[in-house]
């Protein structure tokens, strides 16, 4: 991966499209020579903070796993697939294809029935990777040695959901594990070789910008494949939307996401790819915010505020000490 080094230039003009980070459709370009395209399912899994082992109800955020039309754990694997190509093919056209296993918590199953799924998803046509969304508490040594065997037969991600590193606002959001927790499964992981990415939410109830940059740089300190950044959305239906309602929490407004998006990019490794920097609520559930509808209006807006800086992706990075600046 060749980058300039000229203070005041774009590191990432490789990249394409005037983004000055490290973009997941970069990084899946320059592995695969096309197009891939990530096709959300759902294996029918529950989680272990909805059937009452550790809570009920899921994340104050939750509106019960994924979004995707495509994804109906009533459908067979092939069917979901299928379905999630025929839905994209218009707006990507032709390329190759990861089945992600999006919905709720996909290590939150027997061994066996896990091989299954990802067994039967692996089968499928144009196939080049798989992706598993879970939570870093629901990972074990028999499913982190599983994970590291299909390591070597295909381009695995798994997907740690984390959000941030301060056990406080994990119980306001009822995540129901800590960071302890979630450094446990990560190491289960890291440590067999397998390809980690972690999500962050930004703007969870309570945290500063100060604790948000916090949670950004400790995962500068680790052996990442990919994170995704997010924003907390406010969906029907769930515990956050009552909380809104009664005033007890609040969404940050596109200028401050740009900021804290923007602060987080300059502290994280340069090689680190970035998967997401923003998210887009369903647009018949989202009560707020609504600016975040508009997701290329959002990532537009970032890039402006990147060059507008004269600043880059691991701009205030170092690995001798996490980040600087």
């Amino acid at each position: 991966m060749k980058k300039k080094t000229a203070e005041n230039d774009n590191p990432f003009a490789f990249v394409g499209g005037g983004k000055r980070y490290y973009t997941q459709n970069c990084m899946l370009r320059e592995r695969f020579g096309c197009k891939v395209i990530r096709i959300p399912l759902s294996a029918g899994f529950t989680c272990p903070n909805i059937d009452g082992t550790k809570g009920t109800g899921g994340c104050i955020y939750c509106s019960a796993g994924s979004r995707a039309s495509s994804c109906d754990p009533q459908r067979s694997i092939a069917e979901q697939y299928y379905d999630g190509r025929a839905a994209v093919k218009d707006k990507w056209g032709e390329g190759k294809y990861i089945p992600y296993f999006q919905s709720n918590t996909n290590t939150y199953a027997p061994v066996g029935k896990i091989r299954s799924v990802i067994g039967e998803a692996m089968m499928l046509p144009d196939v080049c990777g798989i992706a598993v969304s879970t939570r870093p508490d629901c990972i074990s040594e028999e499913i982190a040695d599983y994970f590291a065997d299909l390591s070597e037969k295909t381009y695995l991600t798994v997907e740690l959901g984390l959000q941030t590193i301060f056990d406080e606002t994990a119980r306001k959001i009822n995540r129901c594990h800590t960071y302890e927790d979630f450094l446990k499964g990560y190491e289960l992981l890291a440590s067999r070789n397998v390809n980690i990415c972690v999500h962050l939410i930004d703007g969870l109830p309570g945290e500063t910008h100060d604790m948000m940059m916090q949670s950004a740089r400790e995962m500068a300190k680790l052996k990442l494949h990919g994170i995704k950044l997010h924003l907390l959305h406010i969906l029907k239906n769930t515990a956050a939307a009552a909380m809104y309602a009664a005033g007890e929490i609040s969404v940050m407004t596109l200028e401050e996401y740009v900021t804290i998006i923007c602060d987080q990019l300059e502290v994280l490794p340069p090689e680190l790819c970035i998967w997401r920097v923003t998210g887009d609520g369903e647009r018949d559930s989202l009560i707020a915010p609504l600016w975040s509808l508009k997701k290329f209006v959002v990532m537009d807006e970032i890039d402006k505020e990147m060059r507008r800086r004269g600043s880059w992706q691991g701009k205030y990075y170092t690995k001798e000490g996490g980040s600087y600046g």
